[in-house]
């Protein structure tokens, strides 16, 4: 088959910006991208890239296809790509600095006492000993950009040293010192770990954990899980309260389609109550009945990605019996956070799906597009704990008059870093004022609370919870109170 490319050109020594090299080659069917560079290689061997063991077990032949980091031996060839090296320092072209990024990674100091791990410690450590050393989850760690933060490897190696009975040192001082409390937990080294390496949950939490045992926690994290202790919410209550506001039963305007249980969440019960009024509008008008159990409290993500987890399953079981005793079958969240964490940190007896994938298994109500240019942000916790990314996309194209792509990154409000790490947060924040001001938008759309709050502290244009765009669709006012 015949593949079209472009293919990143660039050799610091003698070129001044990048360029995008383009190419058609012809390769087999099933080819991977690796394939295409030696293609291209065999007609220009000037072409610099790095590949070793072809097997997808060595790591050197990272790059990124259309943005995203893989590898090239594995990934599979398509017509269109954009075959880029990582974002790291580059050497030529494709090949960037290894040494730099690995020679970073901490090594086990082994002790001579002559331990040897026991076999319920070696299978706590092993999830964490696969990687590769492919610095993927380096190229693509939005702290790395805008901090001095060793990186998620570093800190997964921190927690497989320190599950590790033969070492003998602390590493959480030392993960402290390479910025364990930067991660903003937004889950992106996951996603583009070829290993499947679960970094943020299975390390730098952990991490947290074992620095909360002994006193280490950022003091700001302390007063948020103070809070959530003695009022079972993680934000203070504004002038209105959601939970105080709506009945328990909100029945749609004709037929029942479906019934869902609301988990209303923190910042949309106490800060932006307006928002989830919004949905409230959407489902009436989809035919779907929601129930909102009043006793819900915090799900516990602030306290999981922070580290503060010993009351953690008393919110769990709160949350889980206020809607099995109802019934209900589907929970659904309007919180990015909130979903991931009931999904992947809960063990529940019902099933838990965001707002977008009711609304797109349901259907949309007659709309009318908004004449208007928008923009969306992946919240991290969505696209990246969820795998959700297509949903809102699809339901935006059918709310706004025209829909414009932005790349996705973090904006820097999770991880405890928007409380516990302002000045990162808000470096952060500039880095989506500026994608956002490349899209030339007129709104910026996103369905995460802490995502809205934080991108509209830096941006001049109007940032909107996709709930309040599809009433806005739906010819209605948007809640206000």
């Amino acid at each position: 088959m015949h593949v079209s490319v472009q293919v990143a050109r660039f050799n610091p020594d003698t070129d001044a910006e990048p360029r995008l090299e383009p190419w058609t080659v012809e390769v087999e069917d099933g080819a991977r991208v690796l394939n295409v560079l030696d293609a291209i290689h065999s007609r220009d061997p000037t072409l610099a890239y790095r590949s070793s063991c072809r097997a997808g077990q060595c790591g050197s032949c990272a790059v990124r296809v259309n943005g995203e980091p893989v590898l090239a031996c594995t990934e599979e060839a398509r017509d269109g790509m954009v075959i880029e090296p990582l974002d790291l320092p580059v050497m030529k072209d494709l090949m960037v600095d290894l040494v730099s990024g690995i020679s970073a990674i901490p090594r086990i100091h082994t002790c001579e006492c002559g331990i040897l791990p026991k076999q319920e410690e070696i299978e706590r450590i092993k999830p964490l000993r696969d990687c590769i050393e492919c610095l993927s989850c380096v190229s693509i760690c939005p702290a790395m950009k805008v901090t001095d933060f060793l990186g998620p490897t570093s800190m997964r190696s921190q927690m497989r040293i320190a599950l590790d009975p033969r070492e003998p040192g602390n590493r959480i001082r030392e993960a402290l010192s390479q910025g364990l409390f930067t991660c903003t937990s937004c889950n992106r080294c996951w996603r583009v770990c070829p290993k499947d390496i679960e970094i943020p949950g299975k390390a730098i939490e952990k991490l947290r954990e074992i620095a909360n045992r002994e006193g280490l926690t950022l003091p700001r994290h302390l007063e948020v899980a103070e809070l959530v202790r003695t009022t079972g919410r993680s934000v203070e209550p504004g002038k209105q309260i959601f939970l105080d506001l709506v009945d328990e039963v909100i029945e749609p305007y004709g037929e029942v389609k479906r019934e869902v249980g609301f988990f209303s969440g923190c910042m949309f019960n106490a800060r932006l109550p307006e928002r989830a009024m919004d949905m409230l509008e959407v489902m009436r008008n989809a035919g779907i009945r929601v129930i909102i159990p009043k006793e819900q409290v915090c799900c516990g993500s602030p306290l999981i990605r922070t580290g503060q987890t010993s009351f953690l399953n008393e919110l769990k079981e709160k949350n889980i019996r206020a809607f099995q005793d109802r019934g209900i079958q589907t929970v659904m969240t309007m919180c990015a956070g909130c979903g991931a964490t009931l999904k992947h940190d809960y063990e529940t007896p019902f099933e838990v799906k965001d707002v977008s994938e009711i609304l797109t298994e349901t259907g949309l109500p007659p709309l009318t597009k908004v004449p208007v240019t928008a923009t969306y942000h992946d919240p991290c916790h969505l696209m990246n704990g969820q795998q959700i990314t297509l949903q809102p996309r699809e339901i935006l194209e059918k709310a706004v008059e025209r829909f414009v792509e932005m790349p996705a990154q973090c904006c820097g409000s999770g991880g405890g870093v928007r409380s516990g790490l302002p000045d990162e947060a808000a470096a952060l924040g500039e880095l989506r004022r500026a994608a956002i001001n490349k899209t030339g938008a007129d709104i910026v759309v996103t369905i995460c609370p802490f995502c809205e709050y934080h991108i509209q502290e830096h941006s001049d244009r109007p940032v909107k919870n996709l709930m309040t765009v599809l009433v806005e669709a739906l010819g209605k006012k948007p809640t206000t109170l």
